[in-house]
């Protein structure tokens, strides 16, 4: 664990204790068979990856752990005794504490409030919140986390959430610790603390379910990895194994190429589909030009808070701007102004493509038809018919994995709702897609499938404006790559000169200089994914 003395120690003396296995689980919901026959173990003392695309399973199997489903066939065993899971307060008595993606955190509550919730310490019938307090600052100490107890949550960063949780789980003595995709949105310095917390945490006999897209992380953390393909358990391996190999598990085939794109031919005399000129907003970005042309890749790399998403945002008409042009197919759009940028050919796929991109309680065929059901309505009335018939085309020709157009997005993995979120604007035929980080949350090979997605519309004559906190995704899906720096272009480069030392050297070229908008000393996606 530690150090190799040690594990050659505790190997000698045996296989480490079993705390948890699943043997033979079965899961279906309607249309579909979530899990079947999977098996899965964990031991007193390591870190188990799970690992699979989006869809193949591993929610679900978090969820029967954590109480939220209930197996239809196959055995839970927990310290070599059956046991059935039914509810939250069930896994919480064996010892079992998830931490999901989305935090099941009360903003108006303080720290030690949301540690103990539904659980506060009393005396003579009160709430006894100096002991309370008292508890939640040594557990806050356990996972380094320097933060008042009394600090309400709505205060803190993703990365101190997490750690909150973290101490949450703690507070249930937790000898089982779920972790779903716990470095998504960290930067590298978080996920290094994260890490040495976990490591503590191992080291400390907590069994730790890990699952994670950034196959870099394994080797650093895991000791064994399960994987997981089309709702069956595929094999397990040691943490060692290599990244092609592990791929070649997940999806079933090789990955020759991770990025890959098809660059036309392009016709440089022909006019840009989409110019900007001059675009600036008082202390947010300056005097912005770019040009994008038929067939092309842009992609726009920078440092956190170079002002990226809010260039595109303006662009889209999403946000206003003070200064500036922005043209499609040489028509000017008016300022702040969606429904123009939308009727010139303009669509966008947000960064946060739950709380902007979807209406996660609508259906698939709901999702897909926003952008056009304006035009598919006549006299006050919808040709759902027509809708119907382009969602299912479209939802065939990306390959969503679902029970059917009826099902809610909501259920719907990572990888499949980005694919219902670009297939909107597919079928309203529109010039130019703004991608922004376009696979955030998503699986390898689902990635792929993105990648092949903008390969197809540039080889139509669509424009891709692409941004990316994932570097080697911009450097190698891109035909120019431009570099933002506080809020302006510090410099383009072409696909064959671009790389991370060279973007790198223009995103903090002006780093150095005064500036009213503090800089993040970290390139985005700098972790090499």
């Amino acid at each position: 664990m530690s150090n190799p003395e040690e594990r050659q120690a505790q190997e000698s003396a045996g296989p480490p204790e079993e705390l948890l296995r699943i043997e033979g689980i079965r899961k279906t919901f309607p249309g579909v068979v979530a899990l079947d026959s999977v098996d899965f173990d964990l031991r007193r003392g390591e870190v188990h990856v799970l690992l699979g695309e989006n869809g193949a399973g591993k929610s679900t199997l978090i969820k029967m752990l954590s109480g939220a489903y209930r197996p239809d066939a196959g055995r839970i065993v927990v310290d070599g005794r059956e046991t059935r899971i039914h509810g939250a307060q069930d896994a919480e008595r064996l010892g079992i504490a998830t931490i999901y993606q989305e935090f099941n955190l009360v903003p108006d509550l303080t720290v030690a409030e949301n540690i103990f919730l539904g659980r506060q310490p009393r005396r003579l019938g009160m709430i006894d919140r100096k002991r309370m307090e008292a508890d939640a600052e040594e557990l806050l100490r356990r996972v380094g986390l320097t933060v008042s107890p009394r600090t309400r949550v709505r205060e803190l960063g993703i990365a101190r959430l997490q750690m909150v949780e973290i101490a949450k789980a703690l507070s249930l003595d937790a000898r089982v610790l779920i972790m779903d995709e716990p470095t998504a949105v960290l930067t590298s310095e978080e996920v290094d603390k994260l890490f040495g917390i976990v490591r503590a945490l191992r080291e400390d006999g907590v069994g730790v379910v890990f699952i994670t897209h950034h196959l870099e992380e394994i080797a650093a953390l895991g000791d064994r990895v399960t994987v997981i393909r089309d709702g069956k358990s595929v094999g397990q391996v040691p943490a060692s194994t290599p990244e092609a190999e592990l791929v070649r598990l997940m999806v079933g085939r090789s990955i020759e190429q991770q990025y890959p794109r098809e660059r036309p031919e392009l016709n440089t005399t022909d006019a840009p589909l989409l110019r900007v000129e001059g675009l600036t907003r008082d202390g947010v970005f300056h005097d912005v030009h770019f040009e994008v042309r038929a067939g092309e890749v842009v992609g726009i790399a920078g440092l956190v808070g170079a002002g990226r998403t809010e260039v595109v945002r303006a662009v889209f008409g999403a946000d206003p701007y003070d200064k500036g042009t922005v043209e499609v197919a040489g028509a000017r759009l008016p300022r702040h102004d969606v429904n123009a940028a939308m009727a010139a050919g303009v669509g966008l796929v947000p960064e946060d493509r739950k709380g902007q991109g979807l209406l996660l309680d609508a259906s698939v065929e709901e999702n897909l038809g926003l952008v056009t059901l304006r035009s598919a309505t006549r006299a006050g009335l919808v040709d759902r018919r027509s809708q119907r018939v382009a969602a299912a085309r479209m939802a065939e020709q990306l390959g969503v994995r679902m029970a059917g157009l009826g099902q809610h997005v909501r259920t719907l993995s990572g990888g499949n709702q980005q694919k219902v979120v670009i297939g909107k604007w597919l079928l309203a035929d529109i010039k130019v897609l703004i991608l922004d980080e376009p696979t955030r949350g998503i699986d390898v090979g689902a990635k792929v499938e993105i990648y092949q997605l903008v390969n197809e519309l540039t080889a139509a004559g669509h424009a891709v404006l692409m941004i990316s906190s994932d570097l080697p995704e911009v450097l190698g899906m891109s035909d120019r790559v431009l570099v933002m720096a506080q809020g302006r272009i510090a410099g383009e480069l072409a696909a064959g000169e671009a790389t991370q030392d060279s973007v790198m050297a223009l995103a903090v070229s002006t780093a150095a200089s005064p500036a009213t908008t503090p800089v993040h000393n970290e390139v985005e996606g700098s972790r090499g994914h």
